[in-house]
């Protein structure tokens, strides 16, 4: 599994990082995973600037955002800030949080569960936002622009992981293509994807005629 939000482009040395046991203990902490949304979504930021817009106090902000930068998931801006006030940014790249070394850790799988269900807490908060008040907030370009959709297919493994690798090469392309962008009629825009197995449901066994219907 990986947190994708922040894509960068793949020539970027902190891409694709692979969160180790420490690494998830650090960023199961509501709060941290809310810095990271912030960072993730309005761009950088300061402590207290992410203390306003969290209803945080900037002391704790500050707290986290160290602890966040011991583990390579923020870092602060170059060239910007004081050393009174320094400026922060989300390191850019996909945080992966599923890795065949910790695949037996219960420790590892408890904190990824924290991270996963605190992540979608935002990813569900946004979604309820522009059900609830889009219409009357977007402008009718915006609402045209907008986009909620689903579908349920019977498919292998294989298949389910093929789409996902197409969807992710997207997604990464598109936010390589507009990453830092800052021009007249953009604003900040989620990209949501789930491509999951439906857990109650029924896999089909293989047998020798479905084998040969492949």
């Amino acid at each position: 599994m990986a947190i994708v939000a922040g894509m960068a482009p793949q020539t970027d040395p902190e891409a694709n990082r692979i969160a180790d046991l420490d690494g998830l203990k650090a960023l199961a902490h509501p709060l941290r995973m809310q810095i990271i949304e912030a960072l993730s979504t309005h761009g950088d930021d300061t402590a207290s600037g992410l203390a306003e817009r969290l209803g945080e106090s900037s002391g704790a902000t500050s707290y986290h955002l160290r602890q966040l930068e011991k583990h390579g998931f923020v870092r602060e801006v170059e060239g910007r800030g004081t050393a009174r006030e320094r400026w922060w940014q989300r390191v850019p790249g996909p945080i992966h949080i599923g890795s065949d070394e910790l695949e037996g850790s219960e420790a590892a799988r408890a904190a990824s569960r924290v991270i996963m269900r605190e992540w979608l807490h935002h990813r569900e908060a946004g979604v309820r936002d522009i059900i609830d008040r889009g219409h009357d907030v977007l402008s009718p370009e915006w609402r045209e622009a907008t986009a909620l959709q689903s579908t349920s297919v019977h498919v292998t493994a294989a298949q389910l992981s093929a789409l996902n690798e197409q969807i992710n090469d997207l997604l990464v392309a598109f936010a390589r293509e507009h990453r830092g962008q800052r021009v007249p009629g953009s604003r900040p825009v989620q990209l949501q994807y789930f491509g999951f197995p439906v857990l109650d449901g029924i896999e089909i066994p293989a047998t020798t005629t479905t084998q040969n219907r492949g």
